[in-house]
């Protein structure tokens, strides 16, 4: 049955449907040897569809992982500086798998990589509002009015965040640590945040995603999700 190209492509797990469409936009998709045009559609049974040159295969088997992110890694498939990649620290799984949204180069903690496109576009699609909670460590002192405004939102990058929640503020000498749930997924958000009120972070960890946490999960290290656990992220 031929389907949308963008739709193939997403349930593949290489990308999101809008992903895809600028793929296709970009003349990076091919159906049987010409390139694809926005808006086209294939049989991925009997038709040859790659990406880059790659033959998606629609039928491979879906895996989600979580890893728990060190600093120093960045969050891509490739990276032109020649920086370590999160998908090294997965080298022993054939399959290839992609993360879902990301943290950045100096950012640690939970990451979700998958080949599922459907789990993926509902992690990351803004209308889920799946939250994600940081623990953040700035320099200086959280006070309760700077906390009052993370939690209404603040203007960064000309737009305004929506409501967070803050938790478990603690002092430690000149510096304070505090919990951070937001649920949307700004470039760099929860430091521009903190900087917004005049917090510069020293530290950053992303810990929870839903209700998925990191556990005893070692530093560097993954665990396969559970059929449960995926079913229920995407309820």
């Amino acid at each position: 049955m031929a389907e949308r190209l963008q739709k193939l492509i997403a349930q593949a797990g290489m990308a999101s449907r809008r992903q895809a469409e600028d793929w296709i936009a970009e003349g990076r998709v091919s159906v049987n040897g010409h390139v694809a045009v926005v808006g086209e559609k294939a049989d991925p049974t009997r038709d040859v569809i790659e990406v880059d040159g790659r033959q998606i295969l629609g039928t491979e088997k879906k895996i989600t992982i979580l890893l728990n992110k060190p600093r120093g890694y960045i969050s891509t498939l490739s990276d032109p500086q020649g920086r370590r990649l999160v998908t090294d620290l997965i080298a022993d799984i054939p399959e290839r798998l992609y993360p879902v949204g990301r943290l950045d180069f100096n950012t640690e903690g939970l990451l979700l990589l998958t080949n599922d496109g459907e789990l993926s576009l509902r992690l990351t699609h803004p209308r889920h509002h799946v939250s994600k909670t940081y623990l953040v460590k700035v320099q200086g002192t959280l006070s309760s009015a700077m906390a009052a405004r993370l939690s209404r939102g603040v203007v960064i990058d000309g737009y305004k965040t929506a409501p967070a929640k803050v938790d478990h503020i603690r002092s430690a000498g000149t510096s304070c640590w505090f919990e951070l749930t937001i649920r949307e997924g700004k470039n760099r958000q929860v430091r521009k945040m903190c900087e917004s009120v005049g917090l510069s972070v020293v530290r950053l960890k992303r810990i929870r995603i839903d209700f998925l946490d990191l556990g005893d999960l070692a530093i560097g290290k993954y665990r396969f999700l559970s059929e449960p656990e995926i079913q229920r992220l995407k309820q």
